[in-house]
């Protein structure tokens, strides 16, 4: 049993576990006891220890003394299990921790003096960061920063000891900050613990059950979803408590991980998303012959624990987070009220799950990059023979001009126009060099291939066995298709395919003309793909009896408000557009927006008993344009119908969404500064014993009945701040309102 050495926070910085024989100076690597060293005093004089004798069975053993500043440490041990005396000279306190006490040191003040801690068979140094962190008590990001960035000089670089931070509670409180916002956060697990309630006391006994080992995650309750296909997604939803232990275990993997994470991999990454990959290959797949379209079949619901575990550990060894993983990989599910073991996959649904995938996914990405530099070869010749024969005939003529005169000058002028119309006819770069291009996202993956259908299928064929044998997984073989790239490719809800058009502009050096699309990549939106259907099942459109598409009144949106139905209307038509904004035939989606502007008319239509034409007379704008009037502190406002050809930004994509909010509104006021500073904000007590976290799902959903829900909407924010008497009173709904 160890000791531990915390801050005010309850945070256990150090822990030493060493036995001292008799007369021996160093205290060895090894021990059954705690000692904590607390090094120099404020006056100048260096603390030292004492020795103490105790019989342990037939062998006795020396314990030390350790001195520690008084005015630095809140004396609070276990009298009959420690021993302290206070030394004048000094000023300070001599402890003597017994072999499993469990006693702890409690900082209650720091100084800038510069401590040093001793303990083990070394002093920490002045200047370290080692001593920064336990020390003054950097912040844990700070740390993660570093550890991040450590990470990324040395990719090969071995970490230990993480499971500390852990237990560290500012991480949770950062946790509680990514995930109360989700609407999920408010979703109950198998038990009725969500975001509602958060206090300091429930990080105090979350860390207090990670310290000793004793947590355990519940099941997670199993819920389906419908795919796109019509078959059913199943989704794990754990308890608050879970997700808030899973995102800190995130975020410290995400900090080992994210540096050696290849280019390749944009799948549930900071700052990559599908446009990224979509930009990826837009960019590197130019003059690709073939596709190997990849798709791993259930890839989440099949990882390999075992495997899973053993990737992780050749990069961390810390025993602790590898056996706090196994409980999270091993916790099961809840479905109908029965308990379902896990024996492999990560639950779709789980804060933990995309990372295990991404570290799982991570072998298949350096198999793909190594199979890449043994396949590809540099081009034997650059240019075609045929090619090449009309160019040195044009460069003969081009010489003999130089000297020609009348006759034969008119005649030379004449062939090299011929040449030149034969030249852009005739196939320019030769086809003889082999490369290999692959981008993932999630399970999804697309490898381009310059090379014959052969070197496709034995890429195909590696990567099943590779997948099967290391992964312990199965390559979908309805899903990976070889596709030629004449043809379209499906990646990411996008059509893939490489121009061969001869066409040529300006487009070269110097006003040169040249073959500006050949060989480049084209997205296209697949349109009776996946438009059509979306239209269809939205009821937005509907087909008559000879063919024809026409709008339609959904009936679902009546019962809405017109502001409200045109919202509606105008979140789907710009979800639509700002994900396809990149594709090369953006504009096809014009007729999109015209069914949807259309449906959205005749919808309020049939709400006010109308017509089309009176809709748009009643809430036109006297410009061209229509929309509905709405009113607001400011002023009378105007809600537009969404255009489509605002989404159009092909090189800034609106699916990166900013964290100006989160960096500059929330920096005087975290979750962690209204905890602390002790106040209820809806009735003002300071002299409560716990504060907690009042937690909603939507701030529109409050109508401003109760104090408690006036005070939020005034403030604008999912959360308050209260007492536990007055959180009771909310749930209890008999908050009435003060005078």
């Amino acid at each position: 049993m160890s000791s531990g050495y915390e801050d005010r926070t309850g945070f256990v910085i150090a822990s030493f576990e060493f036995p001292l024989p008799r007369g021996q100076r160093k205290v060895p690597e090894t021990s059954d006891m705690s000692t904590f060293g607390y090094g120099r005093h404020p006056n100048g004089y260096q603390s030292t220890h004492k020795t103490r004798w105790r019989a342990s069975g037939k062998e006795a053993k020396a314990y030390p003394t350790i001195r520690i500043p008084t005015n630095h440490v809140n004396w609070g041990l276990p009298k009959q299990e420690c021993h302290g005396e206070v030394n004048n000279g000094y000023d300070n306190l001599c402890l003597n921790i017994l072999q499993g006490n469990g006693a702890a040191i409690v900082v209650n003040e720091r100084d800038n003096d510069p401590y040093t801690a001793k303990g083990g068979s070394h002093y920490m140094p002045k200047s370290t960061a080692i001593r920064e962190e336990y020390l003054t008590m950097k912040p844990t990001m700070e740390i993660l920063e570093n550890v991040k960035q450590n990470s990324a000089r040395n990719k090969d670089e071995v970490f230990t000891r993480l499971y500390r931070y852990m237990l560290r509670p500012d991480l949770y409180y950062q946790a509680y900050q990514n995930l109360y916002a989700n609407n999920g956060a408010s979703t109950q697990g198998i038990n009725e613990d969500t975001a509602d309630g958060f206090s300091k006391a429930k990080i105090e006994r979350i860390i207090k059950m990670l310290a000793d080992e004793t947590y355990t995650p519940h099941p997670a309750r199993r819920t389906y979803i419908q795919k796109a296909t019509g078959k059913m997604r199943p989704l794990g939803i754990p308890t608050f408590t879970d997700k808030l232990v899973q995102e800190v275990l995130r975020m410290i993997l995400e900090a080992v991980y994210e540096p050696v994470f290849l280019d390749c991999s944009h799948g549930f990454r900071p700052n990559r998303s599908c446009h990224t990959a979509l930009k990826s290959i837009k960019k590197g797949f130019n003059g690709i012959r073939w596709f190997v379209e990849g798709d791993i079949k259930g890839c989440f619901d099949n990882i390999d624990h075992s495997a899973l575990v053993g990737i992780i550990s050749s990069k961390i060894k810390d025993a602790r987070l590898i056996k706090l993983i196994w409980k999270l990989l091993k916790a099961g599910y809840c479905e109908d009220w029965q308990y379902h073991m896990t024996y492999s996959g990560t639950p779709q649904g789980g804060i933990c799950s995309p990372i295990f995938a991404n570290i799982y996914l991570h072998e298949l990405d350096k198999f793909v990059v190594n199979l890449a530099k043994n396949f590809d070869k540099p081009k034997e010749k650059k240019f075609t023979p045929e090619y090449q024969k009309i160019a040195s005939k044009l460069e003969y003529i081009r010489k003999k001009l130089i000297v020609a005169e009348d006759r034969e000058k008119s005649e030379l002028l004449r062939r090299r126009e011929t040449l030149r119309k034969e030249l852009i006819k005739t196939p320019c770069k030769s086809q003889t060099d082999k490369k290999l291009k692959y981008v993932r996202y999630a399970d999804d993956f697309l490898i381009g291939v310059n090379g014959n259908k052969e070197d496709c299928a034995r890429i195909k064929r590696q990567l099943s066995e590779f997948i099967a044998g290391t992964l312990k997984m199965e390559l979908s073989e309805e899903k990976t298709l070889i596709t030629h790239s004449n043809e379209y490719a499906r990646f990411l809800g996008y059509d893939v395919r490489v121009r061969r058009n001869g066409q040529i502009k300006h487009g070269g050096p110097g006003s040169r003309t040249k073959r500006t699309l050949n060989g480049m990549v084209e997205l296209c939106v697949p349109f009776e793909d996946k438009i059509m259907p979306f239209l269809f099942d939205k009821k937005v459109i509907c087909q008559t009896e000879d063919g024809r598409i026409k709008p339609e009144r959904r009936k679902t949106l009546l019962r809405c408000t017109d502001l409200e139905i045109i919202s509606a209307y105008n979140a789907e038509l710009r979800g639509l557009c700002n994900y396809y904004s990149i594709a090369s035939n953006f504009g096809k989606l014009n007729y999109f927006a015209y069914l949807m502007e259309y449906s959205c008319l005749k919808t309020l239509a049939g709400k006010h008993k109308s017509k089309i034409s009176k809709i748009k007379a009643q809430y036109k704008d006297g410009r061209g344009g229509w929309g509905i009037p709405y009113e607001t502190k400011q002023g009378r406002k105007r809600c537009y119908f969404a255009k489509y050809s605002d989404c159009k930004d092909a090189w800034n994509p609106t699916d990166q969404i900013s964290n100006a909010v989160v960096r500059f509104a929330y920096t005087t006021t975290t979750l962690e500064k209204r905890l602390s500073a002790k106040v209820c904000e809806l009735c003002g007590a300071t002299d409560a014993e716990h504060y907690e976290i009042h937690h909603i799902r939507k701030v529109k959903d409050l109508q401003g009945k109760e104090t408690w829900e006036q005070i939020m909407i005034a403030k604008r924010r999912k959360t308050l701040v209260v007492c536990e008497s007055c959180h009771k009173l909310i749930h209890r709904k008999k908050f009435c309102k003060t005078e």
